[in-house]
C-alpha cells in the first residue's frame, strides 16, 4: 500500500522551463511539455501530486498530458492504493529515453515539412496551368 509521507520533491527550473518552451513551440500543449521534462529530470517514477507540484500544473493538466504521453507509448501508469479508504494513487514512468522523444519528434516534424512542400508544389502546378 501506498504511503503518503513527505518527501522532497523536484521542481522545474529555468533550464526545464525554456525546454518544455520549445518542445510547445514544436506543437506539444504545454502541459504535456512540462511533465515530460518533469518525468525526464525526475528519472523515476512518480505520483500524480509529484507531477503537479514539480511541474506547476494543475491535476486535470497533468492527467490530460498523461493521457497524451501515454497514448504515444512515452509512459505507462501504475495504480496504487491508499492506506485505508480513498482513491488509488496513480503513478507514471516514462518508456522512453532522451534520445528516443527527440528522434520521434524530428522524424514527425521532417514529415510535416515534406507534406508543406508537397502542397506548396502543388499550388504552383495550379498556379502555372492557369
Amino acid at each position: 500500500m501506498y504511503n503518503m509521507e513527505k518527501k522532497k520533491v523536484l521542481s522545474l527550473d529555468e533550464k526545464d522551463i525554456k525546454i518544455a518552451s520549445l518542445l510547445t513551440d514544436l506543437g506539444i500543449s504545454r502541459s504535456t511539455a512540462r511533465t515530460l521534462i518533469f518525468l525526464l529530470q525526475s528519472n523515476k517514477e512518480c505520483t500524480s501530486l509529484e507531477i503537479e507540484s514539480g511541474s506547476r500544473l494543475r491535476q486535470p493538466e497533468v492527467s490530460i498530458a498523461m493521457q497524451t504521453l501515454r497514448e504515444k507509448n512515452w509512459a505507462i501508469k501504475r495504480d496504487e492504493k491508499k492506506e485505508g479508504k480513498g482513491r488509488p494513487v496513480h503513478f507514471y514512468k516514462l518508456t522512453i529515453t532522451k534520445k528516443n522523444i527527440v528522434e520521434e519528434l524530428e522524424k514527425e516534424k521532417f514529415k510535416e515539412i515534406e507534406k508543406i512542400k508537397e502542397d506548396l508544389e502543388k499550388i504552383k502546378s495550379f498556379i502555372s496551368s492557369s
